[in-house]
């Protein structure tokens, strides 16, 4: 049975890039390769939408900003109930590699891998100084929490296989479903791999995401869900 693939894109006011990430992906990603590209606007004040649309996207719209762990899970549910067989996230700020995307979804149709993280920290240069630690952090706390080993618990390029689709839900709405998601992926007994890729920073792409004192919150977040779960 041949592959049908959902690239799936939050995004939240990225006007300014959308259309170079599409035509990125169209650049290098085959024709053959059976995708299409799913852009979650979430809420946008501009005109991302729009612009999504233009360049080829399917756009989902979220009337409401909800968060990126929201928008995430409204692409991935919208590409298993569409019976896309591999679903690929990235961020909508031009700081991934449609290359990287593409190798990430070769290796996840040529090995028995569930979820695919693309990791920036097994190749970090050009990677801030700030963004390290912040990511070490948050990582590290990933792997205390919730006994999952990776070394890039942040990343937003991620490729899922159908049976992580049809498996993998999580009930956090921000930038903390980064980490939950391995968690939830860690107690369905999914098989999680990283394979490096190459980060693209511009001044834009640096002030977008998540920064250290967000950081913060998403630990404790994480920590408040971890205890709750204790005691469900």
């Amino acid at each position: 049975m041949s592959n049908k693939i959902a690239i799936v894109i939050p995004t939240y006011n990225e006007s300014k890039t959308i259309a170079s990430v599409i035509k990125d992906i169209k650049k290098n990603i085959p024709k053959k390769s059976k995708y299409n590209i799913i852009v979650v606007n979430d809420g946008s004040a501009d005109d991302t939408a729009k612009i999504a649309q233009k360049n080829g996207a399917i756009v989902i719209n979220h009337i409401l900003n909800s968060g990126a762990g929201s928008a995430t899970a409204t692409g991935l549910s919208y590409a298993q109930q569409n019976n896309y067989t591999i679903a690929a996230t990235l961020d909508a700020d031009g700081q991934h590699s449609a290359k990287d995307l593409y190798k990430g979804i070769q290796i996840i149709q040529n090995n028995n891998i569930d979820l695919l993280i693309g990791s920036r920290l097994l190749n970090s240069k050009g990677m801030p100084k700030i963004k390290l630690i912040g990511n070490w952090g948050l990582s590290t706390i990933t792997k205390v929490l919730f006994g999952v080993k990776v070394t890039d618990s942040q990343s937003g390029m991620r490729i899922l296989s159908k049976n992580a689709l049809n498996n993998l839900k999580w009930k956090t709405s921000g930038y903390e479903f980064c980490s939950e998601m391995l968690w939830r992926a860690n107690k369905r007994k999914l098989i999680i791999k990283e394979y490096p890729i190459k980060v693209i920073y511009s001044e834009y792409s640096k002030s977008k995401g998540q920064n250290n004192w967000n950081g913060i919150n998403i630990a404790k977040s994480l920590i408040h869900r971890r205890i709750v779960e204790i005691f469900e």
